[in-house]
């Protein structure tokens, strides 16, 4: 998986491409949300069009990722996923909780 990572005013944007599954793709998602979080970046909005894959493990770092940015006192959304993600998102209930947008533009308006 290939983390890019870009700044859109005070929002930092994660763009995800390859698959988000156990191993090392989630691992170094994680690790690179926890190095946002230590040098201050509490805003982030996660591009997840590029994802190809999704399993728990994938699923869980999300979850991970929202509520550590939220306890840190910022905010996360994810946006442009893909009908499969967003299959497996409502499957686990998942949609109501994380915050899902379907565009970049509307997940800068929400942090």
């Amino acid at each position: 998986m290939n983390i890019g990572i870009r700044k859109a005013g005070r929002a930092t944007i994660l763009d995800l491409d390859g698959p988000l599954k156990l191993g090392d793709a989630e691992e170094s998602f994680r690790n690179q949300i926890q190095q946002l979080i230590e040098a201050g970046t509490t805003h982030v909005a996660v591009n997840l069009a590029g994802v190809t894959e999704l399993d728990s493990s994938g699923i869980g770092a999300l979850v991970r990722a929202f509520t550590t940015l939220k306890r840190a006192g910022g905010k996360c959304t994810y946006f442009a996923p893909n009908k499969r993600v967003v299959m497996l998102l409502k499957m686990v209930r998942l949609d109501t909780i994380l915050d899902l947008a379907e565009d970049e533009a509307t997940a800068l308006t929400r942090i």
